[in-house]
Parts: C-alpha cells; structure tokens; sequence
C-alpha cells in the first residue's frame, strides 16, 4: 500500500480537501451526541417548548452540515479513486508494452489482463470508498472514546477493557484474510484466463469435440476459486461475528451500569443517553474497522499483483540509446558480424553461432533451412526484441544498439506469417503502421496490395470492423491487409516471414504480383519453406542448427551445398547435381 501512497500524492489538494470533509462529518456526528443531551436534560426534562424548539433546531443545523460535508467528501475521495486507478493502469500498461515478447512467452497474457481488470477494480473500491470509509471510522473510533471520558470516566474505563479482546482477533484474522485474497485472486484470474482462450480458440475446442473436457477442467477450476473465497468469507465472517459481539456486549454491561447510576441519582438521563450514544458509535466504528481491514488486506494483495507487473525487470539491459543516430536518408546495408544467442534455459542449443553476413541495400536475401535453423531468430533480433549473446548487427554502418528502439524499429517493415489484425476497421489495421496516413494513402497502399478488391465488398467498406484478430477474413486476405500496412509503412527494409506458407494458389498468385511494388528499392530478407516463392531471390543464405552454412544464388547452393541439394530435391523432385 506504500507504492499506491506514491499514486496519491500528485493530488495532495483533492486529498487535503477530502480530509477536511472528513473531519468536519465526523466531528457533527459526534456533536450529534451532545444534542442528544442537550434535548434529553434541557427539552424534554424540563418539558419547556421553547428549549425543545431550540434542540431540534440545533439538531437540524447539524445535520444539514452533515449532508454537505458527506457529499464533498463522497465526491473527492470517489475522484481520487477513479484518478489513482487510472494512473496505476496507465503507468503498467506502458510499462508492460515495452517488455520484450520473452516476457509474454513466459507470462499468460490473459492472466495479466486479469489484473488490468479485477485487481484494479479492487484497488478503484478501496482507494475510492473504504479508506475513507477506514479513516471516518477511525476519528470516530479516537473521538467517540474521548467524549466517553469526558461523559462518564468510569463507564469508559469498562469500555476501555474489552478493547485489547478486539485487537486480538482483527490481528490474527486480518493477516490470514491477506493471504487467502491473494490465493483467492489468483485462482480468479486463473478462472479468466481459461474462458479467454477458449473462447479465442472456439473453432479448435469445437473441431476436436473438446466441450466435455473443458467444461469439467472449468468446473475444477471454478470450484478451487470457490473453495479459496469460501475460507476466506468464513475468516471475515468470524471476525466481524467477534468484533460485534465483544463491543456490543461491552455496551450491553455499560448500559446496565449506567442505568443503576441514573436510578441512583449520580448521572443525569441525558449523559447516560450521551453515553449510550458514543458507546454505539465507537462499537460502530470498531466493527466497520474491522470489515475494512479485510478489505484493505484484499487490496494489498491486489497492489502486489499489480506492481509485481511494474516492477518486472526486463531480461537485457539496453545500452544508452543517444549515443547513435540515423542519417535522414537510410539505403538499408545491413551488416551482421559475429552474432551469437541462446534463449534462456537453452543455452546448451545456442540459436545462432557466430553468424556473419553482408546484406546490400536493395538487395533481396531468402533465408532457408528446416525448423529451428535460426530464421525467425534472426528477425528478432534485427528487430531488438532480445538481445545477442555476443556480436552486433550494423545499419548503413551504424550498429542498431547505440540507437534508439524506435528509429531502430522505424527502418523495419514487417510481413509475419501469421498476419496481427486489431479490433478496429479495415482502414485502422492498414494505417496501423502510420496512424497519421490520409485515408487516399491507405487507399492506395490497398490497392498495391491487391486488398481493394475484397475490402470494397465489405458490408462498410474500409469502415468495416473486424472481429478479434480478423475473424471472418481469409488467410489471403489478411496477408493482403498486412502488405498494406507494410507497403503504407514505407521503411527501407522489409521483413518477410513467409508470406504465402499458408494461402490457396489463388490467393499466393495475388501477393505475388503485390511483391514486386513491396520489394522495389527496398533491402528484402524473406524468411521461406518453399523454394520455389525464392528461387529468383538475388542471394539465399542456408542456416542449420544457428549456423551459416552457405550463401549464393539457387544455381549455385543446387551444385556446393548438400543441404540445400536435399531440400530442394524434396520439393522441385530434382536430382542431386
């Protein structure tokens, strides 16, 4: 709860504001006691109208400042909440989207939306409502007890014993409520991670007749959450059952005292309904302190979960990025020297060896080899998504880690193999790559692409929406929308991760006629499986293993290396040369 105080902090007026409201209701409603007496010995004891008008009407001032002084206090401290919250998500959501993607690989993304969402809904009710609730509660608790004193010092004294009986149990309850709401959280987030990737999988959960399974998977999961909140109502149930009973019972004793002294004459009926009155609100007050505590355990847990995400470190420290600089104009040479990597955990299979390579600008380089040779690596880091064991890669002379990620980032276009689409419009996924293009230039990047065909079909146009992750278009035509957003991107170099692996011949005869304007006066790597999308590539460099065993021209890798030779009499039905 200390890191949320940081949160706090920047709106000291609003919070300065809240607590004088808070005071103010709280002292009026301890006044309100003294008006209990005031009506009791001087209105009603001396049966005077005159005195009992005057009690009302003092008990009426006192109530409207108490509407007033409630409304600002409500309103300052419910914007105080909605403004944290919004500022605690905001602060993690930059933070997580500059994590490299090995974090997510590691980290189920639906979990962590999980604590975007309830954790954060948790910490909006506390901040926005229980601490007020708590600090109300606790000038009551301080002030109710002081006017006891003051009242009657003897009847206090009786009050006071019973205290250390309540301290007790909101102690031990409170700290095992803590950790079953952190327990009860995780398995509600355990709970929303699996419907999300049901439901994103629906066509695969329902192809292989997967319902059965899921459903009694859930209810095992749905029923742990249950058990954990369970034990953890019950912890809460008794604290608040105890807290009640000690503080109630002390009143019932206080009341049964207090009445034998106004029977014998020693207090007046008024102090004793004073008495009785502080006696309430104190028991009041102790009992609501002792449900926020829980509450306030609840949001701990939920703070912990959410700046366990802030203070997630990354896997690689990036040197400082202001020492390098991009000319204006980039050609697009690429040079890579000496380049070695391991993932983490895997250190024994390095991914690339001592990779060496000299890529012209405009030049069009096919990486090829079989599964894990190293390609899609290779783009990773170009693109600095993790960073190399040892070696460097140069941009036009510049090495890419003395710069910043973005200008780094802005010389790359990238083509993946399986196209990201947004929730958004036709027109939106397109412009992704530039969010300031005119619509005339996402018009025009369609059409390049051959994408103007099908998008002028949509019920909208390039107003159309999209499903999650473009659900309802084809393979062919996501590729298209993402040459598009390449082709609008306009970066010298173009990454593409075998665009076509996966497209009818129909569709792949579309995107091929759509590369050449992708292509043109651009440096190319084009990640391929089928030799025949490459074979016209200007160089093809072969990897195995994360090593780089040749470079050349389809020609000349079918007469020196035996890989390539295997590869390509497996898919051209050729003999090995």
């Amino acid at each position: 709860m200390k890191l949320v105080i940081g949160f706090i902090l920047p709106y000291r007026r609003a919070v300065a504001g809240a607590m004088v409201a808070l005071v103010i209701t709280a002292g009026i409603t301890l006044g309100l006691g003294q008006g209990l007496r005031i009506l009791v010995d001087q209105g009603l004891a001396t049966q005077s109208p005159a005195n009992l008008a005057r009690a009302v009407g003092l008990f009426f001032i006192l109530v409207l400042g108490l509407a007033f002084g409630s409304f600002a206090r409500f309103y300052l401290v419910s914007w105080i909440g909605e403004r944290v919250v919004a500022d605690i998500r905001k602060q993690v959501f930059n933070h997580l989207i500059d994590l490299h993607p090995g974090f997510f690989e590691q980290n189920r993304a639906l979990e962590i939306q999980s604590r975007f969402t309830a954790d954060t809904t948790v910490l909006q009710s506390v901040i926005g409502s229980t601490v007020s609730i708590a600090l109300r509660n606790a000038l009551m608790l301080v002030g109710g007890l002081v006017l006891l004193f003051i009242t009657n010092a003897k009847l206090a004294g009786i009050i006071l014993l019973g205290f250390p009986l309540v301290i007790v149990p909101i102690l031990f309850f409170g700290r095992r409520v803590r950790q079953l709401s952190r327990l009860s959280q995780d398995r509600v987030a355990d709970v929303g991670s699996y419907v999300g990737e049901n439901l994103t999988q629906i066509k695969t959960v329902q192809a292989f007749n997967h319902q059965p399974h899921d459903r009694r998977f859930f209810a095992e999961v749905s029923e742990l959450a249950f058990d954990i909140a369970r034990d953890r109502i019950r912890q809460r149930a008794w604290l608040t059952t105890l807290v009640i009973t000690l503080v109630m019972g002390a009143i019932g004793i206080v009341i049964w005292i207090g009445g034998l002294d106004v029977i014998h004459g020693r207090i007046t009926p008024g102090d004793l309904a004073a008495f009785v009155f502080y006696s309430l609100l104190v028991g009041l007050a102790a009992g609501a302190i002792s449900e926020v505590i829980s509450e306030l355990q609840r949001a701990a847990g939920s703070a912990a979960r959410l700046f366990e995400l802030l203070h997630t470190e990354p896997d690689f420290d990036r040197p400082a990025e202001s020492t390098g600089v991009f000319p204006d104009v980039i050609a697009g040479n690429i040079s890579i020297k000496g380049l070695n990597f391991s993932y983490s955990g895997r250190r024994e299979h390095p991914a690339l060896a001592d990779v060496c390579l000299e890529i012209r600008a405009g030049e069009t380089l096919a990486l090829v080899g079989p599964s894990g040779a190293g390609k899609s690596t290779l783009f990773d880091l170009l693109l600095h998504f993790y960073q190399p064991d040892s070696g460097a890669i140069y941009i036009d002379g510049i090495d890419s880690a003395a710069v910043s990620l973005a200008a780094l980032r802005g010389c790359f276009s990238l083509v993946p193999q399986n196209p990201a689409l947004f929730h958004g419009t036709v027109a939106d996924n397109i412009r992704y790559a530039r969010p300031d293009a005119s619509q005339a230039d996402v018009e025009q990047a369609a059409r390049i692409a051959h994408a103007d065909e099908f998008i002028e079909k949509l019920p909208e146009g390039y107003l159309t929406r999209l499903g999650d992750a473009g659900l309802g278009l084809s393979g062919g035509q996501k590729q298209r929308l993402a040459i598009a957003r390449a082709l609008l991107a306009d970066a010298p170099i173009l990454l593409l991760d075998e665009a076509t692996s996966a497209l009818d011949a129909e569709s792949e005869n579309l995107i091929q006629q759509a590369m050449p304007a992708l292509t043109a006066n651009r440096t190319t790597l084009v990640i391929a499986h089928r030799l025949a999308t490459v074979r016209d590539a200007d160089r093809i460099a072969v990897l195995d293993q994360g090593r780089l065993l040749a470079i050349g021209t389809h020609e000349e890798l079918i007469r020196e290396n035996p890989l390539y030779r295997r590869l390509a009499a497996l898919q051209f039905r050729e003999q090995a040369v």
